[in-house]
């Protein structure tokens, strides 16, 4: 007997299944995008559990007879093509004809539908890989599709998806974006029994934006639209205003002939587009849609049509980028006038409260890059080298051990430091005491001599790390001093971030931020810790958010705390002590108390230390 052979039909629609069903949120991709093939101006979709107990999708499109809807049971039937051609100048949604065979050879799957302009409908139920059972059914006009027990038939896939939470947050995020796209289509959206929004047919993009992520958005983005008459490309949409971003990507959503893509490309072309009107480690909110021609764009590359490509990528992105700077410098020309200066936002507790500002050490016009090296001075234990404690503020401030034997291997050098090493001043009997404070090297860096050579100080890095280890050991106490807030702070929030706030409240809560649900993907943050800036809530919440979801782990408290700490150090950064020999000292007395001195939270090197022996050599000396 051969060892080929040919898979039964229930096996290749499972195997098929695992390409299109994935998880819930397929189910619902698909059966929505079958919805709008078929003409619909209302759809709504209904699930619980997330989609693992029941999904329906309900339409009022044009409907199939009976024998229409076997056909679409079975294999690679559809539509919506009929030769290879086809491919080349898709403008459906769907296509593929695997999404209802598949669907049901892994769920207790329910068909009904009626023809528009016929009197009675069609009913087909599926248990699996069962015979489907064939019925009349009254029903109206339309389709309605019923999905339950999702992977009843393959348990091993049941493992392999996320909580209810997750798997809804998808489903509902799904349906934001493909109701976005189609304002003219009425779509409710209901979760275990309650409507998560019910948004009518809109006139304008707007109106949608508004009725599905919330008004406070629409008040910060604007309308763009640019056409090229003569290849009929055509962009168009609503991107954030000069200034106005987000910590996230979440609401950056890019469209192609109205679907919903992942691609770099655009993705590209918005952030550089943005690269000079936001600050860094923002985003703009956009929805941006690209009209071009079919042949020019290839959507079959992905089962999941999650992804497509462009047959000229280069002209895509220069269209769609001029078409976006040439709004936003409008619109920055605009806003110029009404431009106030903002007061700098400083953060408690500063190291000093000397005002005396040192003076920098600058390079004369002309000279060479390299700075001739600082004459050695003799280590002795009756030096008047200054104590690093002096100035150290506040007398709570740990003393400095006499001796800060530091051990770390030396890393190699980096091509820009030639031959400068990592520091080992910190190993000689004085430690860092037979340091002699120089100056500051434009206002980022503090020069020392040691009795070695030079050594060179990260100013912000080393503030950095000092906050860092802080604000994470008032994070693991387990007394948090909180402050409360006059006014207390709504957060709305897409639904995957409200999936990983919702996770870690009882973390925060002991890290001393009061905050707690106050309605669908809304959160009401009362009180911060007492090191906390208030006004700085809300983008530090949805930086740690985004961060949080990057790191893609189960959350545990302790990897919460370190990832919160290091983003509070980093914002502390804005508000470095006063440049002063005085404040330098306490910054270095208060880095090597440090558990780990040589780097910042983010691995920066804190300091190096150019050696007098390899300064030599460098100068032929």
């Amino acid at each position: 007997m051969g060892k080929v052979r040919k898979l039964p039909e229930g096996v290749a629609n499972q195997i098929a299944a695992g390409e299109v069903v994935e998880r819930p949120v397929a189910v619902v991709k698909e059966l929505v995008e079958n919805a709008l093939d078929a003409g619909a101006r209302q759809i709504e979709v209904e699930f619980r559990k997330g989609g693992k107990t029941y999904m329906r999708v309900t339409d009022d499109g044009c409907g199939m007879d009976r024998q229409d809807a076997q056909t679409a049971l079975e294999r690679h039937a559809t539509s919506k093509i009929e030769k290879a051609q086809d491919l080349q100048r898709i403008l459906s949604f769907g296509f593929r004809g695997e999404a209802l065979p598949s669907i049901a050879s892994v769920s207790r799957f329910r068909l009904r539908t009626r023809l528009r302009g016929t009197s009675l409908g069609t009913e087909i139920v599926v248990e699996g890989t069962g015979a489907p059972r064939i019925a009349d059914a009254g029903m109206p006009e339309g389709t309605v599709i019923e999905v339950a027990q999702l992977f009843h038939t393959v348990p091993v896939r049941r493992k392999f998806m996320k909580t209810d939470r997750t798997e809804a947050a998808h489903i509902i995020q799904l349906c934001r974006v493909i109701a976005v796209a189609h304002p003219e289509v009425a779509f409710t959206l209901i979760e275990d029994g309650r409507e998560v929004f019910r948004s009518p047919v809109c006139a304008h993009l707007e109106d949608r934006v508004g009725e599905v992520f919330g008004r406070a958005l629409v008040r910060e983005i604007m309308p763009i639209e640019a056409v090229e008459e003569a290849s009929a490309w055509k962009v168009h949409g609503l991107v954030s205003q000069p200034g106005r971003g987000r910590t996230t990507r979440a609401e950056m959503l890019c469209y192609v002939n109205r679907r919903p893509v992942d691609s770099r490309l655009l993705n590209y072309a918005l952030i550089e587009s943005f690269h000079t009107y936001l600050a860094r480690g923002r985003y703009p909110a956009a929805f941006l849609f690209l009209k071009i021609p079919p042949a020019e764009v290839d959507v079959n590359i992905h089962p999941a049509k999650r992804e497509i490509r462009f047959r000229d990528e280069g002209r895509v992105r220069r269209f769609v980028m001029e078409a976006l700077l040439e709004h936003l410098r409008a619109a920055s020309r605009g806003a110029l006038p009404q431009a106030k200066p903002v007061d700098p936002v400083v953060p408690p507790k500063p190291l000093a409260s000397s005002p005396v500002q040192g003076q920098p050490v600058r390079r004369a016009p002309g000279a060479p890059t390299e700075r001739p090296a600082p004459r050695t001075v003799p280590s002795t234990a009756g030096s008047a080298v200054p104590d690093c404690r002096d100035g150290v503020a506040g007398a709570n401030q740990p003393p400095l051990p006499r001796s800060a034997p530091v051990a770390k291997p030396e890393p190699s050098p980096s091509p820009r430091q030639g031959s400068m090493a990592a520091p080992r001043a910190a190993e000689s009997g004085e430690g860092i005491r037979a340091w002699r404070f120089i100056g500051f090297l434009e206002d980022r860096f503090v020069l020392w001599e040691s009795p070695e050579g030079l050594v060179i100080l990260h100013y912000a890095a080393a503030w950095e790390r000092i906050r860092f280890e802080e604000i994470l050991r008032t994070f693991q106490s387990a007394d948090a001093v909180r402050q409360g807030l006059l006014f207390p702070l709504l957060l709305e929030v897409d639904p995957l971030s409200a999936d990983t706030l919702t996770q870690v409240i009882p973390i925060v809560a002991r890290m001393g931020f009061d905050l707690e649900p106050f309605g669908r993907d809304v959160f009401r943050l009362s009180a911060v810790p007492d090191w906390f800036t208030p006004e700085q809530a809300e983008s530090f919440i949805r930086e740690g958010i985004r961060l949080l979801r990057e790191q893609g782990r189960n959350w545990k408290e302790d990897a919460v705390s370190v990832e919160m700490a290091k983003l509070a150090a980093r914002r502390a950064v804005h508000g470095l002590p006063a440049k002063d020999p005085q404040s330098a000292r306490a910054l270095l007395a208060r880095l090597f108390a440090c558990r780990d001195p040589l780097v910042d939270p983010r691995g920066r090197a804190t300091f190096f230390e150019a050696r007098m022996s390899d300064i030599e050599r460098r100068l032929g000396l």
